[in-house]
């Protein structure tokens, strides 16, 4: 009698799609992030007067670095990487602590600084891996509702510019975001398989068209320059070293590594990897200081697990780390080739921050999911709640309410998304270690 064997399907993470598919998909996932690499180092030029050959070599070297960070993260050989679907980007807050290190010294000292940072990551990990058990659902929760609102406030400027300057407000800029959400919200709706799964890159496509045929889109640039763009060590000459003022980037470190704890248990529920998810977050971590040190040698800020792309892995259904990675080849296919950057580059802002405000408000919608699972009628866990959103929502809605305080510590109060998250911690564990214990009746009796 011949011996036959079940074979047991591979987890949704694990299942490797056909090569359109992975294409298609990671593609999608590579126009949805491709706004954050490109504004932050067009942040840091603007501000530190870099010239354009400059510019566009640190464009290609974050997009390089943000790729092979996101393959790296996807695939998690010899303990790096989460082996979970994450796009890795340069984060918002530590462009910002970036360039007000670069402005009080120098951008080698800024460069120094990140370098150091990433060396952190790998020193205080041990310890961090004990506080793990301070991040239950409670605190996941308020996390990624913290994070929604965040981000969609950073990515609505893309929409109508800065106040004050020409043309905010632009009732045409704000109709071609409003158009592109509407646009997503119908192809999901009206498609199905494969073309419902990219809706989002879909709508995109569609803003972009709607925006060329209205006249704000202008590619007159994307032909003009090198083919060919290799990112350089070191652009800015040999990195300097000052612990001092390497340490409000160093501190960050610690509040990005709730950021990565919060985003590694939610996008493991989400693609229902098996196991326990806190266990994966030292791997994440270690992604993120090999990703960041690399990003140094490059001139780059931190490069960090995102948690834009855990919207699109929601969005699409689309669980698979394959498309993460096939999104990082792509990205490094984009850091060789300098058309491919500065056609990324001129993508309209208003259509991009119409893509990013709706997948970024369905990380507020898996918040919600997750504190569903939390008897918010209990008296701990709604304080716990309320003062973390109290916290956390006052610095994002009402910038400039630690304006007067000692600047040491604007970095943390005035960071919503940091102090919401660390104070939901501290609530939910004040609330639970101090609670009294239950009375046994039974034992009461006796």
């Amino acid at each position: 009698m011949a011996n036959t064997r079940t074979l047991t399907p591979p987890d949704p993470v694990d299942r490797v799609l056909p090569l359109r598919d992975l294409i298609l998909y990671g593609f999608q996932h590579v126009l949805v992030m491709a706004a954050s690499p490109i504004t932050a180092v067009f942040l840091v030029a603007q501000t530190l007067g870099f010239d354009t050959a400059l510019t566009v070599s640190i464009i290609s070297a974050t997009f390089l670095v943000c790729g092979l960070g996101s393959i790296l993260q996807s695939y998690g050989p010899a303990g790096f990487g989460a082996r979970l679907p994450f796009i890795m980007v340069p984060g918002g807050a530590p462009i910002a602590i970036f360039l007000a290190i670069a402005s009080q010294t120098d951008v080698q000292t800024a460069v120094g600084a990140v370098l150091m940072t990433g060396v952190f990551y790998f020193l205080a990990l041990p310890v961090f891996r004990r506080l793990l058990r301070f991040f239950p659902p409670i605190v996941v929760g308020t996390m990624l509702l913290l994070v929604a609102v965040n981000l969609v406030k950073i990515y609505g400027g893309t929409i109508t510019g800065k106040p004050g300057s020409d043309g905010f407000a632009d009732p045409v800029n704000v109709g071609l975001a409003l158009a592109t959400i509407a646009l997503t919200v119908i192809f999901s709706r009206v498609f199905t398989g494969t073309l419902q799964r990219i809706s989002v890159m879909l709508g995109l496509i569609a803003g972009t068209l709607l925006a060329a045929a209205l006249g704000r889109l202008d590619l007159s640039g994307v032909m003009q320059g090198p083919l060919v763009a290799v990112p350089q060590l070191f652009p800015f000459g040999m990195p300097k070293f000052d612990l001092i003022a390497s340490l409000p980037l160093i501190i960050f470190s610690i509040i990005s590594m709730a950021e990565a704890t919060g985003q590694t248990i939610a996008t493991a529920e989400i693609v229902d990897r098996k196991g326990d998810a806190h266990a994966i977050v030292p791997r994440t971590i270690r992604g993120d200081a090999a990703a960041s040190i690399l990003g140094g040698l490059f001139g780059t800020s931190l490069i960090i697990t995102s948690g834009e792309n855990i919207g699109i892995v929601r969005a699409t259904g689309v669980r698979s780390r394959h498309v993460t990675a096939m999104a990082g080849v792509i990205l490094v296919l984009i850091a060789l080739l300098a058309p491919v950057s500065r056609l990324a580059s001129v993508l309209p802002g208003p259509v991009v921050g119409g893509t990013a405000v709706i997948v970024f408000a369905i990380i507020g919608v898996i918040g919600i999911h997750v504190l569903s699972r939390v008897d918010l009628r209990e008296h701990g866990a709604m304080f716990t709640l309320a003062s973390g959103l109290a916290m956390g929502l006052m610095p994002i809605l009402v910038p400039g309410v630690y304006s007067q305080f000692p600047q040491w510590s604007q970095m943390i109060l005035g960071n919503g998304l940091a102090m919401g998250t660390i104070t939901a911690a501290v609530v939910n564990a004040f609330f639970q270690f101090s609670a009294p214990k239950p009375v046994d009746t039974a034992e009461q009796a006796r």
